[in-house]
């Protein structure tokens, strides 16, 4: 018994809306978190809006204060630092890719306080250490390494903070 197969080939339509409602629709999706012009501008083409309406629906989100870069670059930051713990490169590759601007990516830079980011990082350093599970010390500070660079950690930094963390265990 053979089963006729499903045709892939048409990709299925999607429901365009008109400005008026994709308005209504844009400004619940503004309200429920921060977003940037770029993840708004991406929602509403895939609305099946025009470029003059999607740029026109935006400066009304700008204008109703629905849409802000720089709080949407502040609350960016806050979030993958403290809840994420992620390093000030990750973080700022995260924003361009956003499409900010660089005043608005050193605006969000500032909510990491000098302190508590060297407080992450060894605070990282100590759990991973703890539980790298490698009997060579030269090949576990390689792994070590590698993780919290590609958690976005500046080298040296990274460097000092297993420095100190190897010489206390």
């Amino acid at each position: 018994m053979s089963f006729p197969r499903k045709d892939y080939s048409q990709e299925p339509q999607k429901k365009t809306l008109t400005p008026g409602q994709a308005k209504v629709k844009i400004a619940a999706f503004c309200a429920y978190q921060e977003r940037s012009q770029q993840e708004v501008r991406d929602k509403l083409y895939g609305y099946g809006l025009y470029q003059d309406e999607v740029e026109e629906l935006i400066s009304i989100m700008i204008t109703e204060n629905f849409l802000n870069e720089e709080r949407f670059a502040e609350a960016y930051v806050r979030g993958k630092f403290h809840l994420k713990k992620w390093g000030r490169l990750k973080i700022e590759q995260g924003l361009k890719q956003h499409q900010l601007s660089p005043n608005c990516i050193k605006l969000g830079m500032r909510e990491i306080d000098a302190e508590a980011y060297w407080n992450t990082l060894v605070e990282l350093t100590e759990k991973k250490w703890a539980t790298t599970r490698e009997s060579d010390d030269f090949k576990k500070k390689a792994k070590i390494h590698r993780f919290l660079i590609s958690r976005g950690f500046e080298y040296d930094l990274v460097s000092n903070a297993l420095q100190e963390v190897a010489s206390k265990g």
